[in-house]
């Protein structure tokens, strides 16, 4: 697991008073050895910020099963769709059952339920996607990584956006569905069940398996999913001595991509089976580059737009080009 450096206020600023809150403060998650891999690093970054908080007896983790990691059986537009890797951890914090819980953004709801708040984002890692092919295959031209799939190579994948963007380049391609865990995924992928898989760069590094990845792919080739490789943190909005204290450790960056990829994606409005893609990056001089993505399931549509604006306009960007896109898709890709 890699360090992440807080961003924010220093240390000294900190209000928090743990001796006035009851102990341990619990910290919701999922089970999964990624999941638990971030919500440690949470932890760090927090403990490092707030120093008063360091002690055997100061958190305690609860594991939190959700939908999403239950059924590992079908695609996940066939479970419920939208919130299937949270509602449960949201049920719990509404209940009072944590006081905060750790998320990979990119599986939280656009709009959360009443009464809970993104509390911050964390420090981004690698963003983009992976493919992953079996140990002893050939490394794949970075330029040209596609070409290291055999004509009607069965690819493992449980993501409509990235089946979608990979059918578009090779429509010979055929798809099996792989749900579980990064490790479950890859052994499947050197077991041969698949000729390949894909994967998000960042749970690979966050789990110290980056050598894995056969060829990192570029965001315009394999556009992410928004939010990929962002952590974020939830608390109840009534809760506004850890609202507090979680602004210190938010990240500027990450929060002003998130900013910009989350109201795409909820501008776009898309079903569980919509493929939408949004990754944004901040230039070097200053401004805030954001690409966006629609396509059609079969990967028969495809489109993809750019747009440059100022940092502060991350909302108003994200929306913008978010509506643009919508506006010119069909209207099936859409379709609840």
């Amino acid at each position: 697991m890699e360090s992440v450096t807080p961003g924010g206020n220093p240390p000294t600023t900190t209000k928090l008073e743990p001796h006035r809150r009851e102990l341990p403060l619990k910290v919701g998650t999922r089970g999964s050895p990624l999941a638990r891999a971030q919500t440690a690093n949470f932890l760090a970054i927090l403990e490092h910020f707030c120093p008063v908080l360091r002690g055997q007896h100061v958190f305690q983790e609860r594991i939190i099963m959700t939908t999403g990691d239950a059924v590992q059986d079908r695609a996940l537009a066939e479970i419920g769709g939208k919130g299937l890797f949270a509602r449960e951890i949201h049920d719990q914090l509404l209940a009072g059952a944590i006081d905060f819980a750790v998320h990979s953004l990119k599986d939280l709801e656009t709009t959360l339920p009443d009464g809970i708040s993104l509390a911050c984002t964390l420090k981004r890692e690698d963003a983009r996607d992976v493919l992953i092919l079996p140990p002893g295959h050939a490394v794949p031209d970075p330029a040209s990584p596609y070409d290291a799939l055999a004509r009607g190579a069965r690819i493992g994948s449980a993501s409509v956006r990235r089946q979608a963007q990979l059918k578009h380049a090779r429509p010979d391609l055929n798809f099996a569905l792989l749900r579980g865990n990064v490790g479950t995924r890859l052994a499947k992928v050197a077991a041969g069940e698949v000729d390949a898989s894909l994967l998000a760069y960042a749970g690979l590094r966050r789990l110290g398996l980056g050598a894995r990845a056969s060829v990192v792919l570029s965001p315009e080739l394999m556009v992410p999913s928004a939010a990929q490789g962002i952590v974020g943190i939830t608390v109840r909005s009534a809760d506004t001595e850890l609202l507090a204290l979680l602004a210190g450790i938010e990240d500027p960056e990450a929060k002003a991509v998130a900013t910009a990829e989350r109201a795409l994606l909820a501008a776009l409005d898309g079903s569980c089976r919509t493929p939408i893609g949004g990754y944004a990056r901040l230039l070097a001089d200053g401004s805030l580059y954001l690409i966006g993505l629609v396509a059609r399931a079969d990967g028969s549509f495809l489109l993809r737009r750019t747009v440059t604006s100022a940092r502060a306009d991350a909302q108003a960007m994200g929306r913008e080009l978010g509506l643009s896109l919508k506006a010119d898709s069909p209207a099936d890709i859409f379709a609840p």
